[in-house]
């Protein structure tokens, strides 16, 4: 073999190495910054001093296998010396709020929780905040609206004038009632009746038992209505006016905490960390600068996505 044939042998085995620690090298990287991003999205994994734990409740309240993890995660975080639920809801559905009542419920056996309201806490929201152990609302947030609902159309009159006709068969005459394909009948009513009523004693029963009041003594409240913060506070369904400096300062003083202790944000983890907001996002909003493109991101889901009795305050719009 030549010596300039085995030159250029040599020069092909040294760009395949360099081409394989390359490749080595960007995956590196890219491992670097995937661990890096998801302890910047879930800082509190990386931070084992002790501090605040900050959760927030926000939008339609569903079912959240996620959240309930995140519950139960904080409650065992020994470093995690008090909780803030920030909850900016109208409400969901009665069991999503039943499931995060006792998740609350069993973080508050072990250390302090305060639910701080932003601008509605409402019906199945108000139900989270009555699971802490002190609520600080706004002079005007929106809150109350203890009850239950539920709804469902009825197409008949549409049906007939365009010529259509439902048939059924069904193993009995309460199955699938109500229907929006027929009339209401008297049977399918009382059931529905039934069980609202149910669902208003036992939230009935929460408002009594967690805020040490007689609902029927205050205007309204067991028929459902609506309250701004300071009409809230008058009537004991809060403990005070203000904001997340309140909240904190409450914490401080109950747990004698340094004043100077972190809040720090706990979230639901992700599944991946390149889906959702994706690794980039997620570290400009720990600097404070992605928040408007999460946000832009959000959308509300309509009423007709939620199944079972509901307990939520939507306004009505002309």
């Amino acid at each position: 073999m030549s010596f300039e044939t085995e030159s250029v042998l040599d020069r092909r085995r040294l760009r395949r190495k360099l081409g394989t620690w390359r490749a080595l090298a960007v995956l590196a990287v890219v491992a670097a910054i995937a661990v890096a991003s998801y302890y910047v999205a879930q800082p509190q994994r990386l931070l084992g001093q002790e501090q605040i734990a900050r959760i927030e409740i926000s939008g339609l309240i569903t079912d959240d296998r996620k959240r309930l993890k995140l519950l139960k995660k904080i409650r065992n975080s020994d470093h995690v010396k008090g909780v803030i639920v920030y909850i900016n809801s109208p409400g969901g559905t009665t069991t999503a709020a039943e499931s995060i009542f006792n998740g609350i419920r069993q973080i508050a056996e072990k250390k302090p929780v305060v639910a701080q309201f932003g601008t509605v806490a409402a019906s199945a929201a108000y139900i989270a905040g009555l699971a802490t152990d002190h609520i600080v609302a706004h002079g005007n947030t929106i809150t109350g609206s203890v009850g239950v609902i539920m709804q469902w159309p009825e197409f008949t009159g549409l049906l007939d004038k365009v010529g259509i006709k439902m048939n059924e068969v069904k193993s009995g005459k309460l199955k699938a009632e109500p229907s929006p394909f027929k009339p209401e009948s008297p049977e399918s009513r009382a059931i529905t009746e039934e069980m609202i009523a149910e669902g208003q004693e036992w939230f009935l029963g929460l408002v009594k038992d967690r805020r040490k009041i007689a609902t029927s003594s205050i205007p309204g409240l067991e028929e459902g209505r609506v309250y701004l913060g300071r009409t809230a506070l008058k009537h004991k369904l809060i403990d005070e006016i203000g904001g997340e400096e309140q909240a904190v300062n409450w914490l401080i003083k109950k747990e004698k905490l340094k004043v100077d202790i972190k809040v720090i944000d706990w979230k639901p983890a992700q599944d991946n960390i390149w889906l959702g907001r994706g690794a980039m996002t997620s570290i400009l909003s720990y600097f404070g600068i992605g928040n408007g493109i999460a946000d832009a991101a959000r959308h509300q889901l309509g009423l007709s996505s939620l199944d079972g009795l509901i307990s939520v305050w939507q306004p009505h719009k002309n």
